[in-house]
Parts: structure tokens; C-alpha cells; sequence
């Protein structure tokens, strides 16, 4: 089944403001499936699209510096979390 662009970017917001809403904690691709009540694998095409984009970062090791074998955790990007925050400063007024 194909999404539409509008959808597509709909979902890409969910994905950004729930990440934004658990910052700086970094979260993993599961969780964020999840919340947004999607599988897996297309949330991982949908975080890998928008690391393109830089607005994610991937984290691929854990606090102690050990590679995961089949997890990431993602978080906004600083940039991205700058953009957020002066939005939510400003839809509050």
C-alpha cells in the first residue's frame, strides 16, 4: 500500500514532536513505533528520511560506548530542536 506525501509528512511531524516532547533523551525506533502506532519497519524508513533531512541524529551505541547489534535510538537534531522550541514559544502566546 502506498502513502501519500501528505500523509507521509503528517506522520514525519508525529515522529518529530514526540522526539521533541523526550528530549534529550534518545529513544529507540520501537518506542517510537509505538507512540505513533506504526510498525517498525516503515518507522525506521520514516526516521532514516528525516536523519536525511538532518533533523535526527542516530545513536547506534549505548551509555557505555557498545555498539548495538540491531538497535537505534534517535533524537532531534540541535537545529531541529531550535526550530521546535521557538514554535512552541511562540503557539503559547
Amino acid at each position: 500500500m502506498k502513502i501519500s506525501k501528505e500523509k507521509r509528512e503528517k506522520i514525519s511531524e508525529q515522529i518529530l514532536f514526540y522526539l521533541f516532547r523526550e528530549n534529550p533523551r534518545p529513544i529507540f525506533t520501537s518506542y517510537v513505533a509505538k507512540e505513533i502506532a506504526r510498525d517498525e519497519e516503515f518507522t525506521k524508513k520514516m526516521l532514516m528520511e528525516l536523519k536525511e533531512k538532518g533533523l535526527l541524529l542516530e545513536i547506534s551505541k549505548n551509555k557505555e560506548g557498545i555498539k548495538y547489534k540491531l538497535r537505534l535510538r534517535w533524537k532531534l537534531s540541535p537545529s531541529a530542536y531550535e526550530v521546535y522550541s521557538k514554535k512552541q514559544k511562540e503557539s503559547s502566546f
